[in-house]
């Protein structure tokens, strides 16, 4: 009987284990599919490392099996003491020189590639016009959101991260509250993102992302950084580079206010402008500082506050009770911004239907 209910505890851990490593070979989120050269150099130094872990795991085995038949009491006998090496020198070089190559061949290409990473020179180079020659995005995270600036296009977004392809795209990260770390496995990279000093890099995207499923790669926090840490998720829309400029001209040309289509529309702009416009811009041209995500492209996201499938469903749950679904997120209550009272189903649905329209895409 226990050896049945082992085999299955072994089965049902197998099992698990598969579910885990489906998600490997996802594109929009796996380090083993790199969608640029950053991704790929970084990939290339882990197969590095696993092959020599790999290596020195299996001569060790082989030579701890050949001891143990070699020396074994069924053949040697019971009071046999093999022969003594202690004090051998060849045997002392071999494995003191070994380790020190197989160091040396692991920490070469790392450094370079370490070096080669943090190189950020070119953010500074301007064009004959004095314009920058590459995208630079001032990355700012919060609890438990994301902001992306662009300095030199004068427009800044959340949550949805924008850049053009097959060139280099470099980040300044800063942090609002507490420390955190940006991620965008697919991408690579991976660095801290501190309250007291910035951090700078480069990512490279090979390919538009419009062909992966919804459209974008994934990106995280991947610091422990408060209860809602784990739904700290952003995405990233890579675009060709005539397309990214499109998508920049209708951000600046966001600042125009419009008057949204129809009449409940209409009247979610009134709600919003009385009781969220404190918080949340509408505009994606301009600068950061407002104390909620930049709305501007609410309309084109795939997802609610970063995790929730954008439907109006979940967007009227996420207005009516954030704190139910992202623990210690900074957004308030309704009653603290609607007079004290919650919004109705209509208010909610006009909320909505303003907020949906809210969009730079054709």
């Amino acid at each position: 009987m226990m050896k049945g209910i082992k085999k299955w505890r072994l089965f049902s851990l197998v099992t698990a284990l598969m579910v885990f490593l489906s998600g490997c070979g996802d594109e929009r989120l796996s380090t083993l599919k790199p969608a640029g050269q950053v991704g790929r150099d970084q990939l290339n130094l882990m197969v590095l490392s696993t092959g020599i872990m790999v290596l020195v795991i299996v001569v060790v085995m082989i030579v701890y099996i050949l001891v143990i038949m070699k020396f074994r009491r069924s053949k040697v006998g019971e009071n046999v003491i093999p022969k003594q090496v202690e004090g051998n020198h060849t045997l002392e070089l071999i494995w003191t020189i070994i380790p020190i190559i197989l160091l040396l061949i692991l920490a070469v290409p790392t450094v370079i590639a370490t070096y080669n990473l943090a190189d950020v020179s070119g953010m500074d180079k301007k064009d004959e016009d004095g314009n920058a020659k590459a995208v630079t995005v001032n990355v700012k995270a919060n609890l438990y959101w994301w902001e992306f600036e662009y300095p030199d296009l004068g427009i800044v977004t959340a949550q949805e991260l924008v850049v053009p392809t097959k060139e280099k795209v470099y980040f300044n990260l800063i942090a609002a509250d507490v420390k955190h770390s940006f991620w965008i496995p697919a991408a690579g990279g991976k660095l801290d993102v501190n309250v007291d000093n910035l951090n700078k890099f480069y990512l490279e995207f090979d390919n538009a992302s419009d062909g992966l499923e919804d459209g974008v790669f994934y990106g995280k926090c991947a610091e422990l950084c408060g209860p809602s840490h784990a739904l700290m998720d952003f995405k990233v829309k890579s675009l060709e580079r005539d397309d990214f400029d499109a998508w920049a001209a209708d951000m600046k040309a966001s600042a125009e206010e419009q008057t949204p289509e129809g009449d409940v529309a209409q009247q979610g702009q009134e709600i919003f402008n009385t009781s969220c416009i404190t918080c949340h811009a509408v505009s994606g041209s301009g600068s950061t500082g407002g104390v909620g995500p930049n709305l501007a492209t609410f309309g084109d996201r795939n997802r609610v506050a970063g995790f929730m499938e954008h439907n109006e469903e979940k967007i009227k749950a996420w207005i009516s009770n954030p704190e139910e679904y992202k623990p210690g997120n900074l957004m308030p209550q309704p009653k603290e911004i609607n007079n004290g009272k919650d919004f109705t189903d209509q208010e909610l649905t006009a909320l909505t239907e303003y907020l949906m329209g809210l969009s730079v895409e054709d």
